[in-house]
């Protein structure tokens, strides 16, 4: 329904969700087991248009399950958009209906998620391989909220039955009020290359916006997705991973300085533990301070690497982090200068 000509919307601006304003077009996407709370909320600090919950279960959370719960806490930041995934029409009407009385401003629908832990339950990207059911759990779930309801998809279950377009179509005359796309089929996992061009086909059939996900590493990366998909808006998954202030630099805002991550790093680390605890947290922990390490101490030895992934010394985890990253950015300023 968008000309092909009109010029690309710059990230820097807002833009709606509903009658929700969004602060600028640079989403970080929700990614099980990473964009926790500590994570959302150095993403926002940053300056992120929107961050997401984790997907929070339906039915857990109805059964008020303890993870759930953690799932869906915020600390401030609005508006609070929660991701919720599911299979029963009744479970995503009443986790809906708890999520906004408990703060959510959106309710984002999972069914992009490829795990098969998630796809063996017959929700998340399984979803597509029934849209009548899918658009079940859709009408369900903007019925039971005045809140502003959005869906998250992949371009189909695989190649042989890209439905994406069919599905958005159907959920917008269903009250749907933004459409995300990663431009992957759920058979492709994370394999291969995001098809940008093929998210364009839902922008021609919807009008509420549509945010294009799928390999957005750089500004250049995203400038592109949004020229080839048509979209309103950028999504960032796995690029932020190991630097949270990624939506914020694609939006226009400044990334740290290099000798300020070891702080950042740091930061993250001790506001996981304070999150789960010291144990679970050292446990979460682990995998964002090796994204830390591979992208700003690529050169880091094994062992050093390895007695930072596997020490239980919460403070000799935070000193030999910091030294690692601080070392790596000596380095780097010194090869600036010569």
């Amino acid at each position: 329904m968008k000309d092909h000509h009109l010029p690309l919307p710059e990230l820097s601006e807002p833009f709606s969700i509903g009658s929700v304003t969004i602060r600028n077009r640079a989403v970080l996407a929700p990614m099980s087991g990473v964009t926790d709370l500590p994570f959302r909320q150095l993403a926002w600090r940053y300056g992120a248009g929107l961050v997401v919950t984790e997907m929070v279960a339906s039915r857990e959370l109805v059964a008020n399950r303890g993870e759930s719960w953690a799932r869906l806490k915020n600390a401030g930041m609005v508006p609070h958009m929660v991701q919720l995934a599911g299979r029963e029409a009744h479970f995503m009407a009443e986790a809906a209906k708890i999520a906004a009385d408990n703060g959510a401003g959106i309710i984002d629908i999972n069914m992009g998620c490829p795990a098969k832990k998630v796809t063996g339950g017959y929700s998340g990207s399984a979803l597509m391989r029934d849209p009548d059911h899918a658009l079940s759990l859709i009408e369900a779930t903007v019925g039971a909220v005045d809140v502003p309801v959005t869906l998250k998809m992949r371009l189909g279950w695989d190649e042989n039955s890209i439905n994406a377009p069919e599905i958005a179509r159907r959920a917008e005359a269903a009250g749907v009020q933004l459409i995300t796309i990663h431009g992957r089929t759920r058979m492709q996992f994370y394999e291969g290359r995001a098809d940008w061009d093929a998210i364009r086909a839902v922008r021609e059939v919807i009008s509420v916006p549509l945010i294009a996900n799928g390999d957005v590493e750089t500004a250049e990366d995203a400038r592109e997705i949004l020229r080839r998909s048509g979209a309103d808006a950028v999504m960032v998954g796995r690029g932020a991973q190991g630097q949270p202030w990624l939506p914020a630099v694609l939006a226009g805002h400044s990334a740290p300085q290099r000798a300020d991550i070891p702080t950042i790093a740091v930061e993250h680390y001790e506001m996981m533990l304070e999150f789960y605890g010291r144990e679970a947290g050292l446990r979460h922990a682990r995998k964002h301070l090796g994204w830390y390490l591979d992208r700003s101490a690529p050169d880091i030895a094994t062992p050093e690497k390895a007695q930072i992934m596997t020490s239980r010394d919460t403070g000799e985890v935070a000193d030999l982090l910091r030294s690692a990253l601080s070392e790596n950015a000596g380095e780097e300023a010194a090869r600036k200068a010569a």
